[in-house]
């Protein structure tokens, strides 16, 4: 998308251009002489930071007045610290004014702007960091209206590097002789925070997309690339996550709102903070340090990292997820000392769930993504109120709703039919079946159509994979022969290094083994034991009834067959947080059926049983059990006996209602005054 030009050379002084002019044409009179050359040179460069000021002139005078007054207001707001009118200025203005004045068009640059700054009588360094601030707001326009440039992706970077080196290495004060840093004297609101740094990690993944395409690239982007090596390196945006989480002392403080909640203390959120650090005392900080860890986690995925991203989740995760159980009370005075956003619940369950089912952990994958398509639920319900007005982040937010109902279609589908995590919640399963009805079908039937579901599913709702090397660009000859043997294999060779690809390639091999697992299921449902031969016939006769099977000439041999059960009872065991607890408790009260959970980090767990078919294996007889789990009628029945009992205690608790005053009613004048007759047949003869 083009964008249009902020000024024009048809506004410069006319005194500047006839100057221009005047010399060209005295050029010309004097031929090709080199001393009436220099002397042109050098007064063009004169000129030039004069035409310089005219063009920057020229641009401010085209910003719209309501943008001027928006900065110097929003400046203004920033100095004084003015939270409510940093949030409004934020969240409502500039998105009214993007969509008035620059839907397709870029903000007034930084440079132009900054004669706006003054009067507000701020000092240099307040203005120095309004306009990072103001640039971050800028790059973040370009990003999501327009097609940046190589020059935006390199600034963008140069931007986010001098913003965090401002929060995280500040000094102290100009009296202060030490070296020092300290705190910055900065607020904001917790969803600009949180777009900072979710910002952050989408500029590093788009480049890292946008790099490695070697094929598309100019020479100077060549050039550009070869000698920025590290620009928007993974070192970098690492360094600078787990900085802020350092500096912050994000999980001490976490640890220790979880001992003053263990010992029952008195002591409130703000006064465990200022005990840390003077760092953590500062919500800016503790807001930045949360949503770095949250960072983390998305970053490790996609380098495709899914264990340490689940590990450094060990102190945050049971806060946001709502507790151990994935979906349980969260504590209440805990999870309110923490930054709350719906953006930052979704994503967060979507990529923990992601890792879940990448590692095979299909039941923590059900349960947190169930947790979160419920959140969003609700939230569709309630999205009028503050948080969801602005239909960027709503939008946003569906999406990933979305995708996350599309992995939950897929996990579904793995987990062996008859499994309780398969029950979890009906109406998140009946809507996923409304959406992929059809993709469900074919993943749970199994067959040659299978994988062919699971990859559209994949490719559709995956996190977009990067690499975290860079192509040689400052090697030519290697690049030359990798766009030489991309030309040759036509796009085959760069699918291969795709991460992405080498992603579903993984997935897809795991689901390629489950594949024959219903069709096995089956037959050993109909039999309490039967031998491994009779089950080699079953599968053959399964198998050369498959449409789009090619031909075999041998029958599955009872070895293959036994291989198969053994896929099948690998299949049926997983790990997972919650473990499902059965019987009668300590107390004579029935198990409740979300289980018992597991504390500790995310990635720890009990191997459970997750299919309701069981068996085992002497010499070539198979024998079955199957353990089905009926419904606990006496919590049913108890519940609704102590439901009719309240209302029938409050109808007897009710006052009666008070009877009308019984009136009779009066005859008509007409039946007064007509004489008695006697019925016919009632007279004697």
């Amino acid at each position: 998308m083009s964008r249009a030009t902020l000024w024009s050379t048809a506004d410069m002084d006319e005194d500047l251009a006839e100057a221009v002019d005047v010399q060209l044409s005295m050029y010309a009179q004097q031929g090709q002489n080199s001393a009436v050359y220099d002397q042109l040179g050098a007064q063009m460069e004169q000129l030039e930071p004069f035409l310089a000021i005219q063009q920057h002139m020229a641009a401010l005078a085209a910003v719209p007045d309501v943008v001027k007054s928006f900065i110097v207001s929003f400046q203004q707001a920033i100095l004084n610290h003015d939270l409510p009118s940093i949030t409004m200025f934020y969240t409502t203005t500039f998105p009214k004014l993007t969509e008035k004045f620059y839907a397709r068009t870029e903000w007034p640059e930084p440079e132009i702007i900054a004669p706006l700054l003054s009067s507000n009588e701020a000092t240099e360094d307040q203005i120095h960091i309004f306009l990072v601030l103001y640039r971050d707001l800028y790059y973040r326009h370009v990003y999501s209206r327009l097609h940046p440039n190589i020059d935006d992706r390199f600034h963008s970077y140069e931007n986010s590097c001098e913003l965090f080196n401002y929060l995280l290495n500040s000094p102290s004060s100009a009296d202060d002789e030490s070296d020092e840093p300290a705190p910055v004297d900065l607020v904001l609101p917790e969803q600009w925070l949180w777009d900072i740094i979710d910002e952050f990690i989408y500029q590093f993944q788009v480049f890292c997309s946008w790099r490695s395409k070697v094929k598309s690239k100019t020479d100077d982007e060549i050039l550009m690339l070869a000698d920025g090596t590290g620009v928007w390196s993974s070192y970098s945006v690492l360094n600078v996550l787990y900085s802020l989480i350092q500096k912050s002392k994000i999980n001490e403080y976490i640890i220790a709102l979880k001992e003053e909640q263990g010992k029952g203390g008195a002591r409130t959120a703000e006064e465990i903070a200022e005990s840390i650090s003077p760092y953590t005392a500062l919500p800016l900080y503790r807001s930045l340090g949360y949503f770095s860890v949250l960072g983390l986690l998305r970053v490790h995925v996609l380098l495709g990292d899914f264990t340490l991203a689940l590990k450094v989740m060990d102190q945050v995760g049971e806060f946001l997820l709502g507790g151990s159980s994935f979906g349980a009370k969260a504590n209440k005075p805990s999870i309110t000392a923490l930054p709350t956003l719906p953006a930052t619940h979704i994503s967060t369950h979507y990529y923990v769930g992601f890792c879940y089912m990448m590692l095979r952990r299909y039941p923590d994958a059900i349960r947190t993504f169930v947790t979160v398509l419920n959140f969003f639920q609700r939230m569709q319900r309630m999205r009028g109120y503050g948080g969801y007005e602005r239909k960027d982040q709503y939008d946003q937010i569906a999406k990933t709703a979305d995708r996350t109902l599309a992995l939950y279609a897929m996990c579904h589908s793995l987990v062996l039919p008859g499994s309780p995590f398969t029950r979890l919640d009906d109406n998140i399963t009946n809507t996923a079946k409304e959406r992929y009805g059809e993709q469900m079908g074919r993943m749970s039937r199994g067959g040659g159509d299978t994988l062919g579901a699971f990859e559209e599913l994949f490719l559709y709702a995956c996190p977009k994979f990067i690499n975290a090397n860079s192509p040689p660009y400052h090697d030519p000859e290697t690049i030359g022969l990798m766009l030489s043997a991309e030309t040759a294999d036509s796009g085959e060779g760069a699918l291969a290094s795709d991460p992405t690809q080498r992603h579903l390639r993984l997935f897809l091999s795991s689901a390629a083994a489950q594949s024959p697992l219903p069709t096995l299921r089956s037959f050993l449902h109909l039999y309490t034991s039967l031998t491994t031969e009779k089950l080699s016939s079953f599968l053959d006769l399964a198998k050369l009834s498959e449409s789009n099977r090619e031909e075999t000439a041998e029958d599955l041999e009872a070895e293959e067959a036994i291989q198969e059960m053994m896929v099948l009872k690998q299949n049926s065991r997983s790990v997972s947080r919650v473990v499902p607890a059965q019987g009668i408790t300590d107390k004579g009260k029935e198990a409740s059926s979300a289980g018992a959970a597991a504390k500790g980090s995310l990635l720890e767990g009990e191997m459970i049983s997750t299919s309701d078919l069981n068996f085992v294996i002497d010499d070539n007889t198979i024998h079955i059990a199957e353990s089905t789990v009926g419904r606990r009628y006496a919590g049913w029945f108890i519940k609704n006996t102590e439901r009719s009992q309240r209302v029938l205690d409050e109808i007897r608790a009710s006052p009666l209602p008070k009877p009308k005053p019984a009136t009779v009613a009066a005859p008509p004048p007409e039946a007064q005054k007509k004489p008695k007759t006697v019925a016919w047949g009632g007279a004697r003869a």
